[in-house]
């Protein structure tokens, strides 16, 4: 199975991706300018790697899950993706990604952490299926 871990947020849209349950490798993040571009973008990175689900970020659990959920939907309803999207717990990944990027890129707005971040939801969530089996 092929997956694609998506970052959503308003500026950048971080991305990771795997093939295999125990490599996740981050891909260059989408600079969002609207959200067509932005989910035409996705669509091309998700035919490209042809991937067979696409697992999101949302904060679960918190006030703001419901909204996120909606907001997600609505972005991918655009992206038109066919396949499984499951939803991943996001808490701390950004922090997470930044503490791993440390010195290296500090400040740095290109989408790098938010894609390093894509990659640890996905590593969490083949983690939490390799769990499951």
């Amino acid at each position: 199975m092929k997956y694609i871990a998506i970052d959503l947020g308003l500026k950048r849209i971080g991305l990771a991706y795997s093939a295999h349950k125990d490599l996740v490798t981050p891909l260059p993040a989408v600079i969002r300018k609207n959200r067509n571009q932005a989910s035409d973008e996705v669509r091309k990175v998700i035919k490209e790697w042809e991937v067979d689900a696409v697992v999101i970020g949302v904060p679960l659990g918190g006030s703001s899950e419901e909204e996120m959920k909606r907001r997600i939907s609505h972005f991918m309803n655009l992206v038109a993706f066919e396949g499984e999207i499951f939803y991943q717990d996001e808490a701390g990944s950004s922090l997470e990604a930044e503490n791993l990027m440390k010195g290296e890129i500090k400040y740095v707005r290109d989408g790098r952490i938010d894609s390093i971040s894509a990659m640890i939801i996905l590593q969490r969530y083949l983690y939490k299926e390799r769990q499951k089996s």
